[in-house]
């Protein structure tokens, strides 16, 4: 076998391989959720700091489809949650973003604070999600007509479950052609 096929091999291998990890530790952190045996560490967090390090986990993903994420709002805005779990549940919803709008577009964050809830808003400008899938985008091992072929349909479902183990809430609006927001709210 020639080394350029040699390498081709390795490096699908290699694709293949971390993509099996991500399933499991995703499917070993939910099923630890649904147990009950994960402890949050309670702590003061920088809404504006976990979403710069949000981007910065997805700067391969975000640079290979030149796409830009657009910060804005309340960038002294702030959460008691467990930053390594919060970090996960936003980190699902922007990589859902990136994967469902085209090249060359914007996904804008707002962070808002308000007296009673702390507000993150995450927009695409994908082509948005039809009105009978978008009550089940939540749902484990849901798998929209959009979503691609190595989707799972966990991210979502994960994301949701960390939020609501931390006093949040999320939803989700959608107009087909319009893009997508998600809404995520934790409460004071």
């Amino acid at each position: 076998m020639e080394e350029k096929t040699k390498k081709q091999f390795m490096h699908e291998i290699r694709r293949q391989i971390e993509w099996m990890n991500w399933l499991i530790l995703a499917l070993l952190k939910l099923s630890r959720l649904d147990a009950g045996v994960e402890e949050f560490h309670q702590e003061k967090i920088s809404l504006k700091k976990l979403i710069q390090n949000v981007i910065r986990n997805l700067a391969i993903p975000i640079e290979i489809k030149n796409q830009e994420i657009i910060l804005q709002g309340a960038h002294n805005a702030t959460i008691i949650a467990d930053y390594k779990w919060q970090l996960e549940a936003i980190t699902n919803i922007v990589k859902n973003a990136i994967e469902h709008s085209p090249e060359n577009k914007k996904i804008w964050i707002t962070l808002e604070e308000k007296p009673l809830f702390t507000k993150i808003l995450i927009k695409d400008q994908g082509p948005g999600i039809e009105k009978e899938e978008l009550r089940h985008i939540f749902e484990r091992f849901y798998k929209g007509k959009q979503a691609s072929e190595n989707s799972m349909g966990i991210g979502l479902a994960l994301a949701k479950t960390i939020i609501e183990k931390q006093k949040g809430y999320i939803s989700c609006h959608s107009k087909k052609g319009e893009g997508t927001v998600f809404e995520i709210k934790y409460m004071k």
